[in-house]
């Protein structure tokens, strides 16, 4: 299953509109660290890494249920701080 919602895509990508970073220079790796062991009803959680291909600059952020759009918000402040551009 997928833990990237397709609203957080759009998000990322207007962040990199906003920032005149190429949407292709990006790649983005998820990792889902949900529990499957669990009975009860569990939340989906994971770990994003975000490769910047033309620096190899990487970052990882917590994703899932309970996460939503911080890792966007997270990833904003790291271009605004530079470490991806």
């Amino acid at each position: 299953m997928e833990l990237i919602e397709p609203d957080e895509m759009t998000d990322f990508e207007t962040v990199l509109a906003r920032y005149h970073l190429d949407k292709d220079d990006f790649e983005l790796s998820e990792i889902d660290t949900t529990d499957p062991k669990t009975d009860e009803i569990f939340a989906l959680t994971g770990t994003l890494t975000v490769t910047q291909k033309s620096t190899g600059s990487q970052k990882q952020y917590p994703i899932g249920d309970g996460s939503r759009r911080s890792w966007v918000a997270e990833f904003q402040r790291d271009v605004v701080e530079e470490y991806f551009h």
